[in-house]
């Protein structure tokens, strides 16, 4: 299927105020470039985001919203004038490309660490232990048990979240995407096992869910809504905090169902975690799509072939890519011609410098 009127992941698409060329997304990646102590993204990442141009939308890596929002190493901030500055600079250089590009803005909360955060505890729902690993500049550590935030502190935290959009403003970004999946921040909140607060951010589903929506007022007032993402994991499963059980995927239920009403550019959503796209991840998308009143993304494991019956199933809107991006610059032309997709080197990944970064080959060129 090399015909490009035949694949719907490259027919236009509008999701909220984006326009965009086609309906490959590239998903948000970390890839640890920002080798400098102020956190501020080079040259080198321009030439990266520049080389995938061609995506109908680039969501960048996850970034974050303040010096308390570190839990990994080598991530690129946007808190600071110089951060911002350099994000500029990304951005002039993917729209002199012709491509389109939103950060996406988190924080790790209790997945962080004291070595990133100048010895201090990290800031969480609550003081539980989440007891997964923080990769650390000594390598993988065990996570500790964290501080719970006060209600002074989670309010200082939204005025975080909202300097980073007027940043990600200032720095020409063509929208914002607010990361609340995998085990973060915003889910740690979302997840009971975590979150065992007693004021307004906790007990009920509805509580729980509370920070999220004071995110999405905060940086909407900032964007404008039909600007703003948000991307959520219901279905991830991690030890034994987060375990995608019945009880709590009817929370998320309810949760797409409020976020309808938010009048959001797209809901990036993460399907079942099982490797082959299969009857699971139609099954998940099928339950997404009848609760969330909006413009879907889906997320993980997809191939043209799945991502193409996905969308022409009705499911989802458009397809974020992952993997597939690193070696593979030229994603969507590579589709639209059926070319075989080129294997990235897992070895570099997070090691910083060009290499596995901005040295894979287009089609074509050597």
């Amino acid at each position: 299927m090399s015909d490009t009127a035949s694949q719907p992941l490259l027919r236009p698409v509008r999701l909220g105020a984006l326009d965009l060329p086609n309906r490959v997304l590239m998903a948000p990646m970390t890839r640890a470039r920002a080798t400098n102590a102020e956190l501020v993204p080079t040259a080198l990442h321009a030439a990266y985001y520049t080389q995938r141009a061609s995506a109908g939308l680039i969501v960048s890596e996850g970034t974050w919203v303040g010096p308390d929002a570190i839990g990994y190493i080598h991530v690129p901030g946007i808190w600071t004038d110089a951060q911002t500055a350099a994000w500029a600079q990304v951005t002039d250089a993917v729209h002199a490309a012709g491509g389109r590009i939103v950060s996406q803005i988190g924080h790790l909360g209790a997945l962080s660490h004291p070595d990133h955060l100048g010895g201090r505890l990290p800031a969480a729902p609550s003081a539980v232990n989440p007891h997964e690993m923080s990769y650390t500049h000594d390598g993988p550590k065990e996570t500790v048990t964290p501080r719970a935030l006060t209600g002074a502190e989670i309010a200082a935290t939204l005025d975080d979240y909202r300097r980073a959009a007027e940043n990600a403003r200032r720095a020409g970004f063509d929208g914002l995407e607010i990361h609340a999946q995998g085990n973060h921040f915003i889910a740690q909140f979302l997840n009971p096992r975590l979150n065992r607060r007693t004021d307004a951010y906790g007990g009920s589903a509805e509580n729980r869910a509370r920070l999220l929506f004071d995110i999405v007022e905060t940086v909407t007032e900032v964007w404008g809504a039909d600007r703003v993402g948000v991307k959520l994991s219901p279905y991830w499963r991690n030890g034994t905090t987060f375990t995608a059980d019945e009880e709590l995927l009817a929370d998320y239920d309810q949760l797409l169902k409020r976020l309808g009403d938010c009048d959001l550019a797209y809901l990036h959503l993460v399907g079942p975690d099982g490797g082959a796209v299969g009857d699971d991840t139609l099954t998940a998308f099928g339950r997404f799509r009848a609760r969330y009143r909006g413009s879907v993304v889906a997320n993980l494991g997809f191939t043209r072939e799945s991502g193409n019956d996905l969308i022409a199933r009705g499911l989802a809107d458009a397809v974020s890519f992952g993997a597939p991006y690193i070696a593979n610059p030229d994603l969507v032309e590579r589709f639209a011609q059926g070319l075989p997709l080129a294997e990235g080197d897992r070895e570099t990944y997070y090691s910083g410098g060009e290499r596995g970064y901005t040295d894979y080959p287009a089609v074509g060129r050597p």
